[in-house]
């Protein structure tokens, strides 16, 4: 597999250096030269998860890991089930939340801890991650105890949920956590930083395991196709999956990895119909979809706090995959749900037997608004419920006025205490901080 540089096309890299790299010169993301379609998607839908992973897989890195390699790699990181779940009588939830850490990135972090710990077994390296949530529990939990791998996890300060920061403060050995006294995008900024410090990258041999990190990506687009596998098995008999009939998925959406991954999948030949990208309040997408006019604004706290990215580092791949198939960007729906709205859809879930929370009431939400901007509201439609609704347990029981079961996970993180260091938002400090 090659990649080349969004930024600099001229840097080209195997999938093994960039899983390694992680960005590329002048912070760079790296893109697939070619993406992979795939015969016979009816067969390949009708086989197993780990079966049909595999074969999705082997065909973006199959000319640099073995098949036998492929298989353990998949075996090992895909060990939790992805269900579709009906919520109405044209509406689905794929709910991701059935990992280690109860969210979607499990699937991202477990593959790409395979993935850097059969390469780095004789190359120690340290794995520096910023967090708006999820993604910090996921990666440290997948590389908890790897052998020569260290994790840094930086995250905003009061600006996740405890059990969000539970999950990854409390592991200690090889997992470290960094507060920074600002936002999720300072976080990612710092980051960025770091890795175009020599000294930082030579010293601590450093990697990224943000959904920039092209591993995480590929491992997502694997759900994609499990979800319409599903979405199949659920319909009645003599129905036929063609461009008409295939669902829409409405992906909420922070940094943009995760609808990154969807559209790898549909450019692979899965049929969807239609993507949905929801965010909450933090609309720079949205707005420019609508306006084509790209103005990021400060960022916003809301309660659906992994979506709390005004700058999402994943938009140019997003602009290239559309480019790249010839894809009009405006068949991308973009909608904005505010923190009322996100109520709203939490309690009418509720009303209907589903309790979620409040990234899956975002896209949910979303699904809701979206027939004024498409041709049929009878299409199926499929949400991504992202985390487990005890992540968030304070908001969704505010919200629901009533209690939710802590999972034993939680519960048991929510008793040990957390080792923390904090920074402020300041690259010098961080740097200090990093190589002592």
């Amino acid at each position: 597999m090659q990649l080349y540089n969004l930024k600099h096309p001229e840097q080209k890299v195997s999938f093994k250096e960039a899983s390694v790299m992680g960005l590329g010169k002048d912070r760079g993301l790296f893109f697939p030269s070619h993406i992979p379609t795939l015969e016979d998607i009816d067969d390949l839908l009708s086989v197993d998860f780990l079966t049909r992973c595999q074969k999705i897989i082997s065909a973006w890195i199959g000319d640099e890991f073995s098949a036998e390699e492929i298989k353990d790699i998949v075996n090992k990181a895909f060990i939790f089930d992805a269900p579709l779940i009906p919520v109405t009588s044209d509406t689905m939830s794929l709910e991701l939340f059935h990992g280690p850490t109860l969210a979607f990135k499990d699937f991202g972090a477990r593959f790409m801890a395979q993935i850097l710990g059969a390469i780095a077994k004789n190359n120690p390296m340290t794995i520096l991650t910023a967090t708006s949530g999820d993604t910090g529990a996921a990666v440290a939990d997948a590389f908890y105890q790897i052998d020569n791998i260290n994790v840094i996890v930086l995250y905003p300060d009061g600006k996740i949920s405890e059990p969000q920061k539970r999950l990854f403060t409390t592991l200690g050995q090889n997992i470290s956590a960094v507060a920074v006294k600002s936002d999720f995008d300072a976080c990612q900024r710092l980051v960025k930083l770091a890795f175009e410090d020599e000294q930082i990258t030579s010293e601590l041999g450093l990697n990224s395991a943000n959904s920039i990190n092209i591993s995480r990506l590929l491992a997502q687009v694997c759900y994609y196709f499990e979800a319409v596998s599903q979405f199949v098995q659920q319909q009645p008999q003599g129905f036929e999956l063609n461009a008409d009939t295939a669902p829409t998925f409405a992906v909420p959406s922070g940094n943009f990895g995760n609808l990154t991954a969807g559209l790898f999948a549909k450019a692979m030949g899965l049929p969807i119909k239609r993507f949905i990208a929801a965010t909450n309040s933090n609309d720079t997408v949205v707005r420019y979809l609508n306006e084509q006019t790209w103005h990021v604004n400060p960022t916003v706290a809301t309660i659906s706090n992994a979506m709390d990215v005004a700058d999402p580092s994943n938009w140019p791949r997003v602009e290239a995959i559309f480019e790249k198939m010839q894809w009009p960007i405006s068949d991308l729906v973009g909608i904005s749900v505010s923190e009322e709205e996100t109520k709203r859809a939490l309690t009418e879930l509720q009303s209907i037997g589903y309790t979620a929370e409040p990234h899956a009431a975002v896209a949910y939400h979303a699904i809701k608004t979206a027939p004024k901007y498409i041709s049929s509201a009878q299409e199926q439609s499929i949400f991504l419920a992202t985390a487990h609704p005890a992540k968030f347990k304070e908001v969704v029981e505010d919200v629901l006025q009533s209690s939710i079961t802590m999972p034993e996970k939680l519960r048991l993180a929510m008793e040990l205490d957390s080792h923390t260091e904090f920074c402020e938002d300041d690259f010098p400090a961080l740097k200090s901080l990093l190589l002592k």
